[in-house]
């Protein structure tokens, strides 16, 4: 780190700001001579050496460039803001909230009601973007998942109310099997537990396309089914939507999911390849996505990184509900700061790359951001 120390006695009219590229001196109190010159090799003391005082001269030091808040803002990489939110919000066929018990401040909100109020408080905070998360009741789910393309569905309807109230209102649509199927499995399941992709993707085409057919302005495509993405966008463009965008979960792999109760399906990648995460990412750009998502978020940074270094198309985080509800729990156990655990976990995604970050904490962070707390980021 520093250059071999030299000794210097104490000399009249001269201290160690005189002597250039000598980082730490031995000062000598009662040596009164030494041979020395500038620039030797070694110095003598006539007297055995004393405690060593070290007093680098740093040429940088970066603390001088946070000394303040003005400064520390001036100078920040990454910035983060409503617009970079997707709200992803839970609805059923009732009326009354239900709450979940895993995710502590989460609900599964009534479709009218309790959902009108919800986007509304959103869009007051500025966030313009939803993701509709559908509660089915087991009673009309089937194995070959029928009720996920019905016009009259629940998410056809709730798109097209939140279309009526809020024209602007940038919605993402689910297109997922797994809520709409009594195994509860991303797609069609065979006897001996097989998910069939071919067939399954058949149901799905029509879902994407009835969603959008609604007002949906993103679909998304969340089964990881080769051929997918593909089929999806040749369904919507033979309908007449070519203007849909479609997001795919390129890069879907396991975390504790306290909402969802289902094992681990075949469809996800194995969380160890990176490669293969890169290889499903590139495919799903061929066949025509508009965006990539990346789930979970937090353990995908590297994911997220080489996506984003890779691909030129935008990049979103999928913030799942196990990494709600891990900052929620501590933060309720004050073994955290909750608040500024959840926002630097949103500016770690944005930092690795993620233009969109779907996550439960939009709300809270988007009230933060407009500036309702001031306590962020204070240290």
């Amino acid at each position: 780190m520093f250059r071999t120390p030299c000794k210097i006695p104490v000399m009249k009219g001269i201290d160690h700001k005189s002597y250039e590229g000598i980082n730490t001196l031995r000062i000598h109190p009662s040596s009164t001579s030494c041979k020395c010159s500038r620039g030797a090799a070694h110095l003598v003391s006539s007297k055995p050496a004393g405690p060593m005082i070290i007093q680098p001269l740093l040429s940088r030091r970066a603390r001088r460039n946070r000394k303040s808040p003005i400064q520390r803002a001036a100078f920040q990489d990454t910035s983060i803001s409503p617009a970079n939110f997707i709200y992803p919000l839970f609805i059923h066929q009732g009326e009354v909230d239900i709450p979940i018990r895993t995710m502590p401040g989460r609900y599964i909100l009534g479709w009218r009601q309790g959902l009108i109020k919800e986007v509304a408080r959103a869009r007051d905070a500025g966030v313009n973007s939803i993701m509709l998360y559908p509660k089915v009741p087991d009673a009309l789910k089937t194995p070959t998942g029928e009720e996920a393309f019905k016009d009259n569905g629940l998410v056809p309807r709730t798109v097209r109310l939140l279309k009526d109230r809020f024209p602007e209102l940038v919605i993402y649509t689910d297109v997922n099997f797994d809520e709409y199927s009594t195994t509860g499995h991303g797609g069609i399941v065979r006897e001996d537990g097989v998910i069939l992709n071919d067939e399954t993707i058949h149901q799905l085409c029509k879902q994407a396309v009835s969603q959008a057919r609604a007002g949906a302005d993103v679909v998304c495509t969340s089964e990881m089914l080769d051929g997918s993405v593909g089929a999806v966008r040749a369904a919507l463009d033979a309908e007449g939507f070519q203007h849909v965008s479609l997001m795919s979960y390129s890069v879907y792999k396991f975390i504790v999911r306290p909402f969802s109760q289902c094992g681990i399906g075949q469809e996800n990648i194995n969380p160890a390849n990176s490669r293969e995460a890169l290889m499903e990412a590139r495919e799903d750009e061929a066949e025509g996505a508009d965006i990539l998502m990346v789930k979970p978020a937090l353990p995908s940074l590297d994911i997220i990184r080489s996506l984003k270094d890779r691909i030129m198309l935008p990049i979103g985080a999928c913030q799942v509900s196990g990494e709600y509800s891990m900052i929620k729990a501590a933060g309720l156990l004050k073994m955290i700061d909750e608040e500024k655990v959840m926002m630097e976990s949103l500016i770690y995604l944005r930092r690795a790359g993620a233009n969109l970050i779907l996550t439960y904490f939009a709300l809270h962070a988007a009230t933060i951001l407009c500036g309702e707390n001031t306590k962020l980021f204070s240290n």
